[in-house]
């Protein structure tokens, strides 16, 4: 299996899983409460920019606009933050 496959599946499988599990759990929090906090809207936003640039390597792996290296740190990132060492996954915020 290539570092994109693996990268693909990991993705597919797990991180975009976890983030949509974690929405549904602040939505749910939301109903619960019938109004939302600020920190729940700011981790709303951080987690949907967070799927959004997910995508964006998903759409890179499919059109294979991404090298095998990238691909492979990407891999290590992810799992270095599901043991929690980190919290972003070896992205770099834009300004």
């Amino acid at each position: 299996m290539s570092y994109a496959q693996e990268l693909e599946e990991l993705l597919t499988k797990s991180v975009i899983p976890d983030l949509d599990e974690r929405l549904d759990e602040i939505f749910e929090e939301i109903a619960d409460n019938k109004e939302a906090s600020e920190d729940a809207k700011d981790e709303i936003e951080e987690l949907r920019e967070f799927k959004a640039d997910l995508q964006d390597v998903l759409d890179d792996i499919q059109s294979g606009d991404i090298e095998e290296d990238e691909c492979k740190e990407l891999i290590n990132d992810i799992k270095d933050a599901q043991k929690g060492d980190k919290e972003d996954f070896g992205f770099v915020e834009e300004d």
